[in-house]
């Protein structure tokens, strides 16, 4: 299924991600990213990124993770083993906070994918981005309400 999108780099339709399964089988196609000027790979644990550092000239959005009609989805984190939002090895599970939140980005030089989302704060903006890696997605319960 694919959802209109429109974005500052993208007028097309971007697939809409509503499943474990599919975001394991993007997460594949991903490649490693390394030895690239974009320097995405470096970011394993929803680190912060500014405009000037996010290489948008080389970037192609490839995915929508955020459930339509949804306006505000849950704050709630997945972190059985005791990981923490920041952690390299924090599982990615679709419904949880940030990932249900995010947008799947592919660099254009090496292929690496990236989940990427907006932090808002009281008077801030934070840019987040996370490498999308396949070993970590799992299929988690939804968060209750």
């Amino acid at each position: 299924m694919a959802v209109q999108r429109s974005t500052d780099t993208m007028t097309e339709e971007t697939p809409l991600i509503q499943t474990t399964e599919q975001l394991r089988e993007l997460a594949n196609r991903g490649q490693s990213g390394e030895g690239c000027d974009c320097h995405l790979i470096q970011f394993q644990g929803w680190d912060s990124i500014t405009d000037m550092r996010w290489p948008a000239a080389q970037m192609q959005q490839i995915a929508d993770l955020r459930e339509p009609g949804v306006d505000e989805p849950t704050f709630e984190e997945f972190h059985p083993h005791r990981t923490r939002y920041e952690s390299p090895e924090a599982p990615i599970a679709l419904a949880y906070f940030p990932v249900n939140r995010s947008t799947v980005w592919r660099c254009r030089k090496c292929g690496i994918q990236v989940m990427r989302y907006t932090e808002f704060g009281g008077y801030y903006v934070d840019q987040r981005v996370r490498v999308l890696n396949a070993a970590l997605v799992v299929d988690a319960p939804a968060p209750t309400v």
